[in-house]
């Protein structure tokens, strides 16, 4: 099997990139405080882990086989679990400030 090439790489660099900044988010955040747990955040702690299982998931859809070796249909589907998984990162990010 050839190595991958292209957007596979960058794909699972940048899922790895978000999740790691995802992870320093929520070190910052204050996941551990003894304070009471408001809506809010349980929230960006949905969220947050929402975020992470799409973007842990993205090399190994990236990089699982296809019946044909020309189909791009797991790099299709890696692309948007990784937009879901930035957007649900960014959208708890939001509302840690925000409320």
């Amino acid at each position: 099997m050839p190595s991958p090439i292209g957007s596979v790489p960058a794909l699972s660099a940048a899922s790895a990139t978000i999740f790691s900044i995802g992870i320093v988010f929520l070190g910052y955040w204050g996941l551990y405080e003894p304070t009471k747990w408001r809506f809010a955040d349980i929230m960006v702690f949905v969220f947050a882990m929402i975020g992470f299982g799409c973007l842990g998931l993205v090399p190994w859809m990236a990089t699982s086989p296809v019946e044909p070796e020309t189909s791009d249909a797991r790099i299709r589907i890696a692309r948007h679990m990784f937009l879901a998984g930035v957007v649900a990162i960014w959208l708890g990010v939001s509302i840690s400030v925000i409320f």
